[in-house]
């Protein structure tokens, strides 16, 4: 039976507030001994014309919504995992906000630790979502995933 797409994209910056109750709503789940969080946050790096100051995320939805699905089994598959979440944003997130939010839960630390670092690194390689850099005042640069 295949399994139902989690809903990952999040329009706009993800909040402090949205990240605290993605934890807090786990303090039932008795099973789970360690969590990994990873938050992507948009830097000011400068470039020619100026300092970023934001960047405006967009994605061809459904193919990325099926590349997180197959990084998400593929994890699951891989380590010894109690749940796992997945936010990323579309549309602009300003300088100092969160773009991205992996949580990750297992019985034991080393398998949230390695899923977290794996789980990114499968996102920046394979979803089609694409960064533009605002830059200055009226400028901007195409992100490249490094």
């Amino acid at each position: 039976m295949e399994k139902k797409h989690k809903k990952v994209f999040v329009q706009g910056p993800i909040s402090p507030d949205f990240v605290a109750r993605s934890i807090a709503s786990h303090q039932s789940k008795t099973g789970i001994g360690a969590h990994a969080i990873f938050l992507g946050q948009i830097r000011a790096d400068q470039k020619e014309g100026g300092a970023v100051t934001g960047i405006d995320y967009t994605a061809y939805e459904e193919m990325a919504e099926q590349a997180f699905h197959d990084i998400r089994e593929a994890a699951f598959a891989r380590f010894e995992l109690s749940c796992m979440h997945i936010y990323h944003s579309l549309g602009l997130v300003p300088t100092g906000e969160i773009s991205l939010f992996v949580f990750v839960s297992s019985p034991h630390r080393r398998a949230a630790f390695e899923a977290s670092e794996y789980i990114v690194e499968e996102i920046k390689s394979k979803v089609p979502i694409f960064g533009k850099e605002l830059v200055g005042e009226a400028g901007h640069v195409w992100k490249e995933n490094t």
